[in-house]
């Protein structure tokens, strides 16, 4: 997908910035930025696009995104409707932040192997609070030197933490023309709008003034995906929400989502999860 170049504030008086972000939703502009991004989700749910990957984040969810990293947190739609709250804290820093050669020495390569990791982006979810989220959200009370010192436990407790999942196949390349941002986003924003019934190719293409077949090629050299690969993604992912709150049936699940037969959501269901409904519903059944 083909993002908005997003440029983070910077001040004076920090060499990286932490920004916490309270809000009725979270931002729903695919963009990129130069600055890694580590966030802790702290309160929401919703779709989370990294690069190639599309899947739901959580609460306690923590992420870390590489440099230019495509990427986007959108809430769900009652978030734009009802009274809720979006909330997350995230750091924000550059790959020199401590000097061109701070990560090359040996007390810090582990550091460089995450910060390379990081450009496929990678997330640990937490059920729970715990002494990685508490770390994470520790650093918006530090100042000066402390801070820094738990901006560096951050980055260490990521790197050796056996939890991380990878998320993008891909280390994304992406061009800068406006146009191609704004037809990805207008499409990407139709979808998430009209995913719930059923979508023509037809129909998609006119948003963004194409013929079918141009638009099929423009989307899958900039989402490294198919029009319907990337749109049953997010009926998939709604879907596992769906689930995962046990209060409806396989079948109504099936087509609240926009597939119009069951075996068809199955199937693609189990392309994307390695399960089939049933098995992911008696999952999360077991764990509540």
């Amino acid at each position: 997908m083909k993002p908005l170049l997003f440029r983070i504030p910077k001040t004076e008086t920090e060499s990286f910035r932490v920004q916490i972000d309270d809000l009725p939703y979270f931002y729903d502009t695919l963009h990129f930025h130069p600055e890694w991004q580590i966030t802790l989700m702290l309160e929401g749910t919703g779709t989370q696009f990294v690069g190639d990957n599309i899947d739901r984040f959580q609460p306690y969810d923590i992420y870390l995104l590489g440099s230019n990293l495509p990427h986007v947190f959108r809430s769900d739609a009652e978030y734009y409707t009802e009274n809720l709250r979006a909330h997350s804290i995230s750091i924000y820093f550059r790959g020199d932040i401590l000097g061109e050669n701070f990560f090359d020495i040996p007390e810090t390569l582990h550091l460089k192997n995450l910060l390379n990791e990081a450009s496929r982006g990678f997330r640990i979810r937490n059920r729970e609070a715990n002494a990685l989220t508490t770390l994470v959200a520790s650093i918006i009370n530090k100042k000066g030197f402390e801070k820094l010192l738990t901006f560096l436990e951050i980055l260490n407790a990521l790197s050796v933490s056996a939890d991380k999942e990878f998320l993008s196949g891909i280390t994304y390349q992406s061009t800068q023309k406006e146009t191609d941002n704004q037809r990805i986003n207008d499409v990407f924003e139709f979808l998430m709008r009209n995913y719930e019934r059923e979508i023509n190719l037809e129909e998609v293409a006119g948003i963004v003034n194409m013929t079918p077949n141009a638009f099929c090629r423009f989307f899958k050299l900039r989402t490294r995906k198919t029009f319907s690969e990337f749109l049953n993604d997010i009926r998939i992912g709604h879907a596992c929400r769906m689930l995962q709150s046990g209060d409806t049936s396989v079948l109504e699940i099936c087509f609240a989502n926009g597939f119009n037969n069951v075996s068809n959501f199955n199937r693609q269901f189990k392309n994307r999860t390695k399960m089939t409904p049933s098995a992911y519903l008696k999952k999360y059944d077991t764990k509540t």
